[in-house]
């Protein structure tokens, strides 16, 4: 369906007004078509998807049709919606259209919030948007009448229903007038849906957007494969690669939701989780922080993250494969709006899975490409271009004006431009992010014209080439050996097979790493969080290894770690925590 102008929907000027305001000029398929069935008193059935602008599709219609020169006010329009995140959206877009329009008065009830204020606001409220349990509460308490209702929208009614709001939704249509207007949107179509569409709707005139119909075409579609078992360490690469801007990964439970969010935040991510067990408040608080941005990925199960509408997320990750093709086109369709270009990642686990892909594919007719893991060295050099774009950007935006005159001063002192501009960018890029050739290169170029390389010749791999770091955390902060392995190898380029021996103290943790690459680790552990908590890293001496003296600079847990070495086979019983860990086949 080609794209219809909203000049041609013959809106209130008032209303035309505030939705040019909004940015926008053509309606979607879903407004197109219901938008004039609405005006024209019919029931309607609507099957749509999250983000193709069903709220607004009922909201115009909506508007139009209260009478706002009443001698009392009366509630006209019940709006009634399966969560607080998704009633607070309708709230919100309603009170955009009606911007312009004077004696619109709204009111949002649901749980969670203050039970005066809501009194207050519908005294004087003509519009009703809530949860169906507070509304039932309401009208228990006689505070919301609906004997003048003239229409009532049944927004995500499938997930009502599933949520358990059946009874409550009939109570609620019951004590409504026989000739009110019943406007109906749903994702999907089971027949629990039809029964109630029966039985409280007269002659209804159906619209449906099918999953074809839905745009997709902003969207990169494409799915990794990962065993069942090691999917957080593929997911902790794909997101070290993407590094989104802002991202939503879904997970089919609320168990996975937690554990995912426990494990990305141990490993350096800044991420929240939502579900439906967490309090309202809380919930609450984890909405604001995503959609301000200070929280750049957020974990949620389906129906939590129905609440969710930010139209500059860059990624959407399935975490777990969704239960269906409705679930999958509701996912996917949060990204690659308002004609921004978006990406989708699904995480599979073998043929059967990979066979669920296929079915999905095929059903929303969009090809979802097969990636390989990203690799460290992948991950690197994709950091490093980054690092150059960040560069050239600032280039264009003209920086660098009024360091001329420090330039004039080092090239007076031998230094080429080349020379000078890499230690200078040296200053602001680590050296993990440059790829591995050019890491090489740039070791030996900066190594100065008198040095001569050193003529010892390279130990053989074994212990003798481990030396020790201390990390100030252990058992007392339940840090686990894969906790101290996942910091390293993100922050230094490790693998995880270069990963020597750790042993876990209750207050600290000493780890072997490569003697080659001690000074690298001290060097990218700086600042480094493990378990939410700062750590600091130091170097343990080979002698104070072997006999237990204590380093005379450097932490407290470099001194204890040194006593504590020399006598931790005599220790056994309530000494450090040993655990044989198993290396993930992925590098880092």
């Amino acid at each position: 369906m080609t794209d219809v102008p909203f000049s041609e929907l013959a809106l209130d000027p008032r209303i035309e007004k505030s939705v040019e305001a909004m940015g926008f000029t053509a309606a979607t398929p879903i407004q197109a078509q219901v938008i004039p069935l609405i005006r024209s008193g019919a029931d309607v059935i609507a099957k749509s998807q999250t983000g193709t602008g069903k709220t607004a599709a009922f909201a115009i219609p909506a508007l139009e049709a209260v009478d706002t020169q009443e001698a009392k006010v009366t509630i006209q329009v019940l709006v009634l919606c399966p969560t607080r995140e998704l009633a607070q959206q309708a709230g919100e877009e309603i009170r955009k259209l009606s911007r312009f329009l004077p004696g619109i008065r709204l009111a949002e009830v649901y749980g969670g919030a203050n039970m005066e204020r809501q009194f207050i606001q519908l005294r004087r409220a003509n519009i009703v948007v809530g949860t169906p349990g507070r509304v039932m509460d309401h009208m228990r308490r006689g505070t919301v009448k609906l004997q003048h209702l003239r229409m009532i929208v049944l927004d995500e009614a499938d997930e009502m229903l599933n949520m358990g709001f059946k009874e409550d939704i009939e109570t609620i249509l019951q004590d409504t007038p026989q000739e009110r207007q019943t406007v109906l949107f749903s994702a999907t179509m089971p027949p629990a849906i039809l029964a109630l569409a029966k039985t409280f709707q007269m002659n209804p005139q159906t619209v449906e957007i099918n999953a074809s119909q839905v745009t997709l075409e902003q969207i990169d579609q494409s799915c990794v494969e990962a065993p069942a078992s090691r999917k957080m360490e593929a997911l902790n690469l794909l997101l070290r690669y993407h590094r989104p801007n802002r991202a939503l990964i879904f997970c089919n439970t609320k168990h996975m939701v937690d554990e995912l969010g426990e494990y990305l935040n141990t490993h350096g991510f800044s991420a929240e989780s939502i579900h439906g067990d967490m309090k309202q408040p809380q919930r609450t608080r984890v909405m604001n922080e995503f959609k301000r941005g200070r929280v750049d990925i957020l974990i949620a199960t389906d129906v939590a993250a129905r609440g969710i509408d930010v139209n500059d997320l860059d990624y959407v990750f399935n975490y777990d494969i969704p239960l269906n093709t409705e679930y999958y086109v509701h996912r996917i369709g949060r990204t690659g709006r308002a004609g921004k270009s978006g990406s989708s990642i699904t995480l599979f686990s073998g043929k059967r899975q990979m066979g669920i892909l296929r079915n999905l594919a095929r059903a929303v007719k969009s090809e979802i490409r097969v990636d390989p893991l990203p690799t460290q060295e992948a991950i690197r050099l994709r950091e490093h271009q980054r690092n150059v774009e960040t560069v050239v950007r600032a280039l264009e935006a003209g920086a660098g004006d009024g360091y001329e005159f420090m330039v004039e001063q080092l090239t007076a002192r031998g230094y080429t431009g080349e020379r000078i501009a890499a230690a200078a960018l040296s200053l602001r890029f680590p050296e993990s992010a440059l790829p591995a050739e050019a890491a090489g290169k740039a070791n030996r170029e900066t190594r100065r014209e008198g040095d001569q390389p050193s003529r010892v010749p390279k130990a053989k791999a074994g212990p003798a080439a481990y030396g020790d770091v201390v990390v100030d955390i252990g058992s007392a902060n339940r840090v686990e050996p894969k906790h101290l392995v996942g910091a390293i190898t993100e922050r230094s380029g490790l693998s995880g097979k270069e990963v020597g021996k750790i042993d876990i103290y209750p207050e600290f943790s000493v780890v072997g790493i490569p003697t080659d690459r001690v000074g690298d680790v001290l060097d990218t552990m700086k600042g480094c969080k493990i378990c939410g908590r700062p750590t600091r890293t130091t170097r343990l001496a080979e002698s104070e290894r072997e006999e237990g003296r204590p380093a005379r600079k450097g932490s407290k847990a470099a001194q204890f770690a040194g006593e504590r070495i020399a006598k931790r086979n005599q220790a056994r019983a309530g000494g450090p925590v040993r655990r044989k860990r198993k290396i993930p086949d992925f590098e880092g």
